[in-house]
């Protein structure tokens, strides 16, 4: 036999056509969505315009890394769903971080432009959202990629939501209240996918283990 003939038989199971489809579209999407969002974001001087155009940065990259990783071994899949829940918790600093120094500088957005790009930006994640979610109960993996989609779609509704605001009251704190949310966001789901793929990764180790010690006791 020349490797593995058949993936089911090495423990990986074959990719899902479908799904590779679907984190493709995803990807392209992401990435056009970041230019626009981090353009938009200057031209309106929104930190929650930043922190969703940054967001979309790194779905693109996680959506990248879910295809690469697509077809190796469950723990390999694993593995990059831990390092994504970091970069999810990293984000969420990031985010705010730049809250504070955003609040500190008294700065004004524009909402007409947020409104806008979030709306196009909800489009965007809504149709994401909607080709991923037969997949949502995958391994820790699809689900870090399900989670990151729907918290991006939420996100959205949450910069319309900022952009009237600050048309309403003319000050920058709808801005910064959105901004904070959509770091909680992140780091939330950022620990949830640490935990889930934490305890994929023991579940191998425990069967190693098993196995080594019904080897000896056989012996």
């Amino acid at each position: 036999m020349n490797g593995c003939a058949c993936d089911s038989v090495c423990g990986t199971p074959p990719p899902d056509p479908g799904y590779r489809r679907a984190l493709w579209i995803a990807l392209v999407l992401n990435a056009l969505m970041f230019v626009v969002e981090l353009v938009a974001s200057f031209a309106a001087r929104s930190v929650s315009l930043l922190a969703d155009a940054v967001d979309f940065l790194g779905d693109a990259g996680n959506y990248g890394v879910a295809l690469f990783v697509l077809g190796l071994a469950p723990v390999w899949r694993s593995r990059t769903a831990l390092w994504k829940g970091w970069l999810m918790v990293g984000y969420g600093v990031f985010v705010l971080g730049k809250s504070a120094w955003q609040w500190s500088a008294g700065i004004v957005p524009e909402p007409v432009i947020m409104g806008w790009v979030s709306l196009l930006a909800l489009a965007v994640n809504v149709g994401v959202a909607a080709l991923l979610y037969a997949h949502r109960q995958g391994d820790a993996q699809a689900r870090s990629v399900w989670l990151c989609s729907r918290n991006d779609a939420l996100g959205n509704l949450a910069v319309m939501g900022a952009a009237a605001g600050v048309w309403a009251t003319a000050h920058g704190w709808p801005d910064i209240a959105v901004a904070l949310v959509l770091a909680g966001l992140a780091l939330s789901s950022g620990s949830s996918v640490i935990r889930h793929a934490r305890r994929e990764l023991r579940v191998p180790s425990a069967a190693l283990i098993a196995g080594e010690g019904g080897a000896l006791h056989r012996r």
